[in-house]
């Protein structure tokens, strides 16, 4: 009778130290968010950060092992197992010891479901900041602002103070220091439970300033704002900003009292704050990942910077759709080097060429994303 022969596999490479791959990481991005990388280079580096991770991340190498993957037999990023985003809410999903974790991000949800915790140390702070203000700049700001100029942005989101584990809110801090704009402001969260007074907020500080703006807000906050502008017979023609402002709106309705078309929402934010529309941009992005991805005003694709690879998976059978074809959308991002670089949304979409069209979240997802930040 003949036994079974056990498959072996050639020994793994041994894992990188997270100086190392810090210091690797930050090289990919300094390059900048046009130039695209091979497959063979993404590939690499997936490769060792997934070494790193299997070898310090617990709760990650017993997810790992017990789908029978491994650094030994994984040999492309494609291969690498991605987590779910709920698993970030019952594990510490993390490479970093307690003593290390300076900060950490929460999801957005509603008060019925625990958050996901995404822990971050001062040198992973750091890179996650340098990997949001390159893609920042290159898609929202068009490489053209510069601190010296005389530029505000109004921010509709609670301050830092108000949300200190929101890493929207972080993201538009960092943005905010990077331009060296004294002049800015959060709306806080008081002005976001009525929308009078934000669209009030919004108007004094235009009138006040009357510098070029950056308004950047979640999806629901804009409807709030618009809501309030067309109730106000005297702003009835909207809030116009300045000549050569830019609009950023990111978040989606999940678990909100009304909900409005990215289009429709795009459409009335053009007309009501004079802005054109090639002068908007979406962001799509969550506190489990470290980057972010952004679409403009009239193209429905997103695209996400070099070190990031997005496939969308059939849920029926676990394969990659097809593209045109819709899937839940799973990233996988260097720049999540304290954490997992692949993540298994519960968002759906559709993958088109290099990018994807962002549809809804799947059936029976719990309700969470930034714009729960906004009171319904």
């Amino acid at each position: 009778m003949k036994t079974a022969r056990k498959t072996t596999y050639p020994p793994a490479p041994k894992s990188p130290s997270a100086g190392e791959l810090d210091a690797r990481i930050l090289d990919f991005i300094a390059r900048g968010v046009e130039r695209r990388s091979t497959d063979a280079e993404f590939n690499q580096l997936a490769l060792a950060l997934f070494r790193h991770q299997f070898a310090l991340n617990q709760p990650y190498c017993r997810y790992c092992e017990s789908l029978g993957r491994n650094p030994r037999n994984v040999a492309h990023w494609a291969q690498i197992p991605a987590v779910p985003t709920t698993a970030f809410k019952d594990a510490e999903l993390t490479t970093l010891p307690a003593k290390q974790r300076t900060a950490v991000f929460h999801s957005s949800g509603t008060t019925e479901h625990r958050p996901s915790r995404h822990f971050h140390s001062r040198k992973t702070l750091a890179l996650y900041e340098a990997a949001l203000w390159r893609t920042f700049e290159a898609r929202v700001t068009g490489g053209k602002w510069r601190t010296t100029e005389n530029c505000q942005l109004v921010i509709l989101t609670p301050t830092p103070a108000e949300a200190p584990h929101s890493s929207l809110v972080h993201m538009m801090e960092t943005v905010r220091r990077r331009l060296s704009a004294p002049t800015s402001v959060f709306v806080g969260a008081a002005a976001l439970e009525d929308g009078r007074a934000l669209a009030s907020a919004v108007q004094s500080k235009i009138k006040t300033q009357k510098s070029k703006t950056l308004l950047l807000g979640t999806a629901f906050a804009f409807v709030h704002l618009l809501d309030a502008i067309a109730a106000a017979p005297r702003r009835g023609r909207g809030l116009q900003l300045p000549r050569g402002s830019r609009v950023m709106e990111t978040g989606g309705y999940k678990g909100r009292t009304r909900e409005v078309p990215r289009e429709e929402l795009h459409a009335l934010i053009s007309t009501k704050l004079g802005v054109p529309r090639s002068a908007l941009v979406s962001e799509y992005g969550m506190c489990e990942l470290s980057s972010q991805f952004y679409a403009a005003s009239q193209a429905a694709m997103f695209h996400g910077p070099p070190w990031t690879r997005v496939r969308l998976i059939n849920p029926e059978t676990g394969r990659e759709a097809r593209e045109g074809k819709r899937g839940l959308i799973r990233v996988f991002d260097l720049a999540n080097r304290a954490s997992v670089i692949a993540i298994q949304t519960d968002d759906i979409g559709i993958c088109r060429g290099d990018g994807f069209e962002l549809l809804c979240r799947a059936p029976q997802a719990e309700a969470r994303g930034c714009s729960l930040m906004v009171p319904s």
